[in-house]
């Protein structure tokens, strides 16, 4: 036994020789301590101290003390003190003053209240005496330990009240299932009282459990789910080893047994009926058959198939993966002249087969399913699914392109009778002869418009005498529209091409492309050439580039648009199919000037690309101007639709010729600027393009039609075809006027154009003809329709 040594000791000038230690043991359980400290000093005196103090051992308590005095635990004593009431003893630690109590004048320690080890098996405490006259202590405050004997009052307890296990059936003994665990709250080091021991109540004979671990095995071979599923098992626990007198406590495990594929499929019956009509679509259900099997899960489920042999190509069948059961269909056309009843093999086989107990047979079934074909009343059958025919879209009109087919697959073999489906023949392209299928057209084809056309033919038995209806079938019938080279190439987009005023020789200013309606097999091939008429321009140049594009090319160095602003340059283009198609095409090319980079600065638009350099406030203030000339033409329209008309000769006296002089002198053929040099080099007059001069014309702007620079014009008799059509145009003003065309040249024989000296200035001129012309001339009839006395 350990013990504790609380010296105080007051060391002079001294030498430690021996400490003689000799415990005391009393009848309360405490040990006094008496020690004797010798001391010599030089003199060779020997001085004599004693010191009291106490040494402590562990006090041991019973728990669950069920006494009606309070469980004496131990005594406090001192050698100070003398008996006489000087000292008081004082308890202090775990559970002092409420658990534990000490009587200040003897020392005596209690136990004031019952205690269990399972709550706190472990108090430590400190002890002191103190001199009550002076307070002090008369010894240091030692600690000691109370600690508790546990007694066997706690059974064991399992951590699950219920547990719940499975195990595959048909295991072997001794598989294990599951382990049950119990805990005991008794002290484990102190005797036996929390030692536990397993043994099973109720589940014997089918399962067993390891007295020690807990463990629960299977007691017998091959249980099967099948028989029973369900096992409730009762295990007890017991302290003391399991001796008599220990605490138990039981739990319940519930124990399924799994299942495992140990059993085939069975059809309850060996041979199936069905019936079928031969006009079934494909894909028709006609029954259903089910193997059972007692297994459950993925071990019970199925996979239907049907034997290699008769029938296995007319019809299959499907599994139905929620009801387990082989649904029958429709594989083929069925044909009752053909057959008439079908046997078939079915199996019924495992999907997931255990290898463990394949040695118990083959885990499928066959049955014997009959299929008896019903007949019916066909609609007409065609050779084909479809049918796709090609023809040209060049194609007269009438002539055949292709035939279809179609014979009645019944005993009575009817005649048959073919038309067009006009929902997909809206425009009556096509028709088909009713007797023998020959479809043929009606109305010129042109593939850039419809490359295709997709049509239906209706084949329809003639059924002279029956009650069932007549039955019909249609057909899909694909016209591909083969190409034929028969539009020509052209610009593939409008060019807007210019060159600049410095431009150098050899230099290329545009690149043109063609497109072409057409579609040849081998692809398009283009070629680029001067017009025959024009086959050398002294401006530019074509350059075929062999790649269905050309390049414009300057052919001199420098260009001037006071001379010339615009040049046409046509183009001719070919294809390489037959029959060749070719167009000419007119490029215009305006000159422009340019900076060193060859950018365009200017083409005769100078007023545009100032406008597009302006400021916001100078576009603002255009703006407003131009929203003030509006409003002021408005205006004066309005005021000169009030004015009253005024006649166009106010009086009778003022007939005379009138002379209008434009002041207009033209520069000469080089002069495009004021005006359209294109107009005196139109020999084809318009006849139907006639204006009336002294009417405000419909429309403006007349689009002219651009004449070739290539063309001989002869412009002298191009001024008296003019002339001409002056003196007899009966919607001409009835006053002579001058017109100026503008046109300068080298001693021109037109003379004077004034239609003063056309030759019917010597006659008069007969004018009955106004009083023809309606109200709106009665004015003028008067005028020159009357007699000499009048007019003169």
């Amino acid at each position: 036994m350990r013990m504790y040594h609380c010296l105080p000791l007051v060391i002079w000038t001294c030498m430690l020789h021996t400490v003689d230690n000799s415990p005391l043991q009393a009848k309360d359980n405490s040990h006094l301590l008496k020690t004797i400290v010798n001391l010599t000093k030089d003199d060779g005196k020997m001085l004599h101290r004693t010191k009291r103090g106490w040494m402590w051992n562990q006090f041991f308590l019973l728990e669950e003390y069920t006494g009606t005095d309070t469980q004496y635990v131990g005594k406090l004593h001192t050698d100070q003190d003398k008996g006489d009431g000087n000292l008081k003893y004082i308890l202090t630690g775990d559970g002092a003053g409420n658990l534990f109590v000490i009587d200040e004048n003897t020392g005596d320690i209690h136990a004031a209240k019952k205690l269990d080890r399972e709550e706190k098996s472990l108090y430590i405490l400190r002890a002191k005496a103190i001199d009550r006259k002076t307070g002090r202590q008369v010894e240091p405050e030692s600690e000691f330990i109370i600690k508790i004997h546990d007694i066997n009052d706690n059974e064991p307890k399992f951590t699950k009240d219920l547990y719940t296990a499975s195990v595959p059936e048909m295991s072997g003994v001794g598989t294990s299932v599951i382990q049950v665990t119990a805990t005991d709250a008794d002290d484990a080091n102190y005797g036996n009282s929390a030692k536990v021991v397993y043994s099973i109540l109720q589940g014997q004979p089918y399962f067993s459990v390891d007295p020690e671990s807990g463990i629960i095995k299977t007691a017998l071979p091959d249980m099967s789910r099948e028989n029973r599923e369900q096992y409730q098992v009762v295990i007890q626990a017991k302290d003391m080893g399991g001796q008599m007198g220990g605490l138990s406590g039981t739990t319940t495990v519930n124990i399924t047994l799994t299942d495992v594929n140990n059993n085939p499929p069975r059809f309850p019956q060996s041979t199936y009926q069905f019936n079928s009509l031969e006009s079934a679509p494909l894909g028709t259900h006609l029954g259903r058959i089910k193997a059972n099997d007692p297994d459950t899960g993925e071990n019970a489920e199925l996979e239907y198939s049907i034997s290699e042999g008769e029938g296995s190509d007319m019809f299959e069948v499907i599994t139905d993966k929620d009801t387990q059961e082989g649904i029958i269909t429709v594989k083929q056309n069925l044909d009752f002249e053909k057959k008439m009843l079908y046997t078939l093999r079915v199996d019924a086989s495992n999907t997931h087969p255990d290898p463990r107990f394949l040695h118990l047979g083959p885990f499928k079934d066959t049955a014997m399913v009959k299929i008896s074909v019903e007949d019916v009343d066909e609609p007409p059958v065609f050779s084909k699914r479809s049918y796709l025919m090609e023809v040209d879209e060049d194609v007269k009109e009438g002539s055949i392109i292709g035939q279809v087919t179609a014979y009645d697959p019944d005993v009575m073999n009817n005649i048959i009778k073919y038309s067009v489906d006009r929902h997909t023949d809206m425009d009556r392209v096509f028709s088909i002869h009713s007797e023998n299928g020959s479809i043929f057209t009606l109305k010129p084809l042109d593939r850039e418009s419809s490359p295709w056309h997709n049509i239906t033919i209706t084949a329809t038995e003639i059924i002279f005498v029956s009650d069932n209806p007549k039955q019909s079938s249609q057909i899909p019938v694909f016209i591909r529209i083969l190409d034929i080279n028969d539009h020509a190439p052209e610009f593939a987009m409008y060019y807007e091409t210019f060159v600049c005023e410095n431009a150098k020789s050899g230099q290329l200013i545009q690149t043109i492309s063609v497109m072409d309606k057409d579609d040849p097999p081998r692809g398009h091939k283009f070629f680029f050439e001067p017009v025959p008429e024009f086959p050398l321009n002294p401006n530019f140049t074509i350059v075929d580039n062999k790649d269905n594009t050309a390049g414009i090319i300057t052919r001199k160095d420098g260009y001037s648009r006071t001379k010339m602003n615009t040049y046409l340059l046509p183009v001719l283009i070919f294809d390489n199919d037959y029959p060749i198609q070719s167009s000419t095409g007119t490029l215009t090319i305006r000159v422009c000037a340019c900076d060193n980079q060859g950018n365009m600065q200017s083409c005769n638009a100078e007023a545009l690309m100032l406008a597009a350099g302006l400021s916001t406030g100078a576009l603002i203030a255009i703006l407003l101007c131009v929203i003030i000339l509006l409003t002021l033409i408005m205006l004066f329209a309005a005021l000169k639709r009030q004015r009253k008309k005024e006649p166009l000769i106010i009086s009778k006296d003022d007939v005379r010729d009138n002379i209008v002089t434009y002041n207009d002198e033209g520069g000469g053929e080089e002069d495009t600027q004021a005006f359209d040099i294109g107009t005196l080099r139109n020999p084809e007059a318009r006849e139907d393009s006639k204006l009336r001069r002294d009417v405000m014309p419909d429309t403006i702007f007349q689009i002219r039609r651009t004449v070739p620079l290539w063309e001989n014009i002869d412009v002298q008799d191009f001024i008296h075809r003019r002339l001409k059509e002056n003196d007899s145009d009966p919607s001409a003003p009835p006053y002579d006027s001058l017109a100026t065309y503008a046109y300068e040249g080298n001693d021109s024989v037109a003379n004077s154009l004034s239609s003063l000296e056309s030759l019917t200035a010597d006659c008069n001129q007969d004018y009955d003809y106004l009083s023809d012309w309606g109200p709106r001339f009665k004015k003028l009839a008067d005028m020159y329709g009357g007699d000499d006395s009048d007019r003169e």
